[in-house]
Formats: C-alpha cells, sequence, structure tokens
C-alpha cells in the first residue's frame, strides 16, 4: 500500500499551489507576450508590451493590481488537480519500479516524471484553456470561471475545453525529461568540484539551471499552445489557426523565429521558483547523495 500513499498527492497539491500564488504575474505576462504580435488577429496584432516588466507596469497602470491575477481561479484548480496528481503519481510509480527510494535512478526518475506529467496535464487540460483565457484577454473577457466554462462548452463543446491537449502534454514531457537530467547532472558537478556540499545553496542553483534548459527546449511549444488554447470558435466563425503545424509554421513565416521565444524570460523566471519546489519532491532521497 506504500506506493498508494496519500501523502505525496496532498503535499505535492499544497507545493503546487503555493508556488503557483507567488508566480502568478510572471505567468500572466507570460501569457501576455506569447499572443501580442499575430498578424492575423486583429484583437492581438498590436506589440503592447516590449518585454516582462513593462508587461508588469503597462498592465498594472492600464487594468489595475486585479488585473495582474486574472485566470487566479482556474490556475488554482488545475495546480489542485494537476500539481496533486502529478507528484502524487511521480511517488507511486517510483514506488513501483524500485522498494527503496536509495535504489533510485536517472533513467526511473525521468521516465517517472514523464509519465506522470503528460496524464496530470492531459486530465487539467480544461483548467489550463480557462486560466490562458482569462489571462490573455484580461479585463475583456466577461464572466468568471463557471460563467467562461460554460460558454466554452457550449460553444465549442468538450472538444473546446481539451484543446491543444497534446500540446500540454508535449511540454509536460519535455519539461520533465530535460529538467530532471539537467538538475541531477548541475548537482553532481557542483558538488564534485567542491564548489558547494550537498545543500539548499546547490538545490537552489541546480534548480535555476535545469529551469533554463527546460525553457529553452519548451518555449516553441509554449508559444503554439498559448495561441492554440486562447483561440476560440464562435457560431459562424473560423479560427486562425488549423492546426498546431499551421500555427507554428504560422508564428515562424509571419514573425520571425524569435518569436517561439516570446516570453522566455517570465517563462524561465517562473520556472525557477518551480523548480525549487517541485524538485525536491522529485528528485528526493532516503539518504545524502554522494557523488564519487
Amino acid at each position: 500500500m506504500s506506493a498508494l500513499n496519500w501523502k505525496p498527492f496532498i503535499y505535492g497539491g499544497l507545493a503546487s499551489i503555493t508556488a503557483e500564488c507567488g508566480t502568478f504575474p510572471i505567468d500572466l505576462t507570460k501569457t501576455r507576450l506569447q499572443v501580442q504580435g499575430q498578424v492575423n488577429d486583429a484583437k492581438y496584432r498590436e506589440i503592447r508590451y516590449r518585454g516582462m516588466m513593462h508587461a508588469l507596469v503597462r498592465i498594472f497602470k492600464e487594468e489595475g493590481l486585479k488585473a495582474l491575477y486574472s485566470g487566479i481561479a482556474p490556475a488554482m484548480l488545475r495546480q489542485a488537480s494537476y500539481g496533486t496528481i502529478k507528484i502524487g503519481t511521480y511517488q507511486s510509480l517510483k514506488r513501483m519500479f524500485v522498494e527503496h527510494p536509495e535504489d533510485e535512478t536517472l533513467m526511473i526518475n525521468v521516465l517517472c516524471g514523464v509519465l506522470s506529467g503528460v496524464v496530470s496535464s492531459a486530465i487539467a487540460n480544461p483548467t489550463d484553456v480557462l486560466k490562458i483565457r482569462m489571462q490573455a484577454q484580461g479585463s475583456m473577457i466577461q464572466g468568471g470561471m463557471m460563467g467562461n466554462f460554460i460558454q466554452i462548452y457550449q460553444n465549442e463543446g468538450t472538444k473546446g475545453l481539451w484543446k491543444g491537449v497534446s500540446l500540454t502534454a508535449q511540454r509536460a514531457a519535455i519539461v520533465v525529461g530535460v529538467e530532471l537530467p539537467v538538475y541531477d547532472l548541475t548537482k553532481k558537478h557542483i558538488i564534485m568540484s567542491g564548489f558547494m556540499g550537498d545543500t539548499v545553496y546547490t538545490h537552489f542553483l541546480s534548480s535555476f539551471t535545469c529551469g533554463l534548459a527546460g525553457a529553452v527546449a519548451s518555449n516553441p511549444i509554449d508559444v503554439v499552445r498559448t495561441r492554440m488554447m486562447n483561440q476560440s470558435r464562435q457560431s459562424g466563425t473560423h479560427t486562425n489557426y488549423k492546426g498546431t503545424l499551421d500555427c507554428l509554421l504560422q508564428t515562424w513565416k509571419n514573425e520571425g523565429f524569435l518569436a517561439l521565444y516570446k516570453g522566455f524570460w517570465p517563462n524561465w523566471l517562473r520556472l525557477g521558483p518551480w523548480n525549487i519546489i517541485d524538485l525536491k519532491h522529485l528528485c528526493n532521497r532516503a539518504v545524502p547523495v554522494v557523488y564519487t
């Protein structure tokens, strides 16, 4: 029954909610930066924000403090489901492969991390769609979380709530598949070099380093995912993008390759604090790590 221990689910969910509350305004700027500049969408054609700090200041001045937390309700619901399932499933999967934490390997951690990330992100996808639309549209969107949930379901059906689910799963797999090995290797080299021991500062530095790698690898997918989730289909109208590949090609063709890295800095800055919380769960061991 140890594989079905409820504590990782509860603690993982609480940690995820805490991280979401602390980094949400950064995440909001990421979404705003990623949706702007779309030449085929009049609503988002204008380049309103020059960067993360400019976006924070302008949103605060023009829309108020409340706007920086637009979409926080579905974001909290997302973490209550996604974060809880991800970390709880990860810990449970590990115990299915190996009985004792000291027997874990990097390969097992990566495999379990990818599987738990894909499953949890796919289940929580409707809350992700709601969060992104409320972040992108801010004061333009009418109604709260439940009102918009009903509106999406009525206009776009169940398919609308799971729009971009394949991208969400791919992003989760890439982030975990890249971050865990980079985290482990960075920590190993820091300790072996004698620069620092196995301390909280080593974990902090390793987390931000693997967050950089995760942001570089996942940002193009994140831009496409954000744009796909944000586009809505009203009755009698057409969407701007026919699919994932079309969105990727149009973004590259119309805005250039660098458009796929819109929102990179807030993406990285957000992943750093997230990893400090998450990787404590994902890479923990019952005994100290000794590299030889």
